[in-house]
């Protein structure tokens, strides 16, 4: 049994005897709640990111640990085709009713170094070859934003600014890439007040927009580790899905339950395995509630 089946098994029994009902899988939401919220600005057809065009250059983001070497892409590829389904499916209502808010979804981890970056990222691009769906990478790690460093876009105005200042519409701060179905909204500048923004009923409205202006969006949010931030929680509030990505035989199994635990009763986390090692090749684990597929290739 991995670090992963333990740490669920393990949640799963203290919720029980606490009273609380165990996490239930995105299809279990009600229907009646399921359904995107009215938009709250009226748009004609799909919202446009309005910010300078970014090009993907893939040998720098191999070379920042973000993608996969070139040898272990189709692999790779083929384990995040399996770790995205069961995400979508609850996002835009794939054969379930939409889960409540499950279009946004929280990329996060209990310490640094476990890969959540490189998850964010990597899922990303694997949702946006999806059909009718286009996808919003967030960069909402403000204290270490990566992404929008190694994309080129560290001094750029995002997130933050928009969180900031009110008359700014955040939709300008999009960044479309040369990967026509995915953009890319950068952290923004200036930290110090960023749980207190992260909290705020304008991130609640922004999140919402987001989300509300493009029926075919999926937004996905690279958020700080659970247990060095209080921006982290702040995030958690938002996302419809959160992912909790853990290091095969690295996190400790009560650090991983202990981030678990800061996210109370959200109704809809699931956990990746990465840099597990199946039939001598490494790769990721999927495991959702105590129930877990093993990607093709794993």
């Amino acid at each position: 049994m991995s670090v992963v089946e333990k740490a669920i098994q393990k949640l799963r029994s203290e919720k029980v005897a606490a009273g609380e009902a165990p996490t239930a899988p995105p299809h279990s939401a009600p229907e009646a709640s399921a359904v995107r919220e009215p938009a709250t600005v009226p748009v004609t057809g799909a919202a446009r990111a309005t910010g300078a065009a970014i090009t993907l250059d893939r040998a720098a983001l191999r070379a920042a640990g973000l993608m996969p070497p070139e040898e272990e892409y189709s692999l790779i590829a083929r384990q995040y085709r399996a770790i995205k389904h069961p995400l979508i499916a609850p996002a835009i209502g794939r054969g379930v009713p939409r889960a409540p808010k499950g279009y946004l979804i929280m990329i996060a981890s209990a310490m640094p170094g476990e890969g959540k970056s490189f998850t964010a990222l990597n899922l990303a691009l694997s949702l946006s070859v999806e059909k009718d769906i286009r996808v919003l990478l967030v960069d909402a790690d403000v204290a270490k934003p990566q992404l929008s460093r190694e994309l080129g876009l560290a001094k750029a105005p995002g997130l933050l600014d928009a969180l900031r200042d009110t008359s700014i519409d955040v939709e300008a701060l999009i960044h479309p890439s040369d990967v026509p179905t995915l953009s890319f909204l950068p952290a923004g500048s200036g930290a110090e007040e960023a749980t207190e923004l992260l909290s705020s009923a304008r991130m609640q409205q922004i999140a919402n927009s987001l989300g509300q202006r493009d029926a075919q969006r999926i937004v996905v949010f690279d958020s700080p580790p659970l247990l060095q931030t209080t921006e982290s929680l702040a995030l958690a509030r938002i996302a419809g899905q959160i992912v909790v990505v853990v290091r095969a035989e690295s996190t400790p199994q009560p650090v991983l339950l202990d981030a678990l635990k800061t996210l109370g009763n959200h109704p809809a986390i699931s956990l990746v395995l990465n840099q597990s090692e199946h039939g001598g090749t490494s790769g990721y684990y999927y495991g959702y509630g105590g129930e877990r597929t093993a990607p093709p290739g794993a």
